[in-house]
């Protein structure tokens, strides 16, 4: 018997506008996330809410104790919803994550959030390579711009070129819309 859960990742303050490190098309994305919560609390999965806090007072961007690093007001935990605290870029590294996820049963994990070429990739990756069956609702994530030896690399590319490869062999990687069906 399979049991799923939803991760949220990142989904915070400072990646919208007027936040820190706004990312390309993300009120699309935050909404297409939030629709999946919807669903995921009316069929009664675990939905777990992950949140980057950078530990340096410094940081760019999610510093701790700042609004930026909070969840944006769209997208807040319930408070029976667990949360994850992680300071890197891995959500199963140095956190319970893993273990929430066997103490609960899971099986099956939809990842959405933010941002598509770190914090989703790595945790797809992870959550792979420990055995769960993934799906990243690729319309309910977000990236950035990135810069490469003086060639700006288009938001839209960096996020296709990372979902093309999670497909290849990580995981589902469908629409919002494929996910609700399911």
């Amino acid at each position: 018997m399979t049991k799923s859960a939803l991760i949220l990742i990142d989904i915070q303050n400072d990646y919208f506008p007027g936040g820190k490190y706004e990312l390309h098309g993300i009120e699309a994305s935050a909404a297409n996330a939030r629709r999946l919560l919807d669903h995921a609390r009316s069929l009664g999965d675990l939905i777990v809410h992950v949140r980057h806090e950078n530990e340096s007072s410094d940081a760019p961007f999610f510093a701790a104790g700042t609004p930026g690093a909070e969840f944006h007001a769209t997208l807040q935990p319930a408070t029976d919803e667990p949360v994850v605290l992680k300071h890197r870029i891995n959500a199963f590294l140095g956190t319970g994550l893993k273990q929430l996820l066997d103490e609960n049963g899971v099986t099956d994990v939809t990842i959405a959030g933010d941002m598509s070429h770190m914090c989703i990739d790595a945790a797809t990756r992870s959550a792979a390579d420990y055995g769960y069956t993934v799906t990243v609702a690729e319309d309910a994530c977000s990236a950035r711009d990135l810069e490469f030896n003086g060639d700006v690399i288009p938001a839209v590319q960096v996020h296709k070129a990372f979902m093309a490869a999670l497909a290849f062999g990580y995981a589902a990687v469908v629409s919002t819309d494929a996910c609700l069906l399911s």
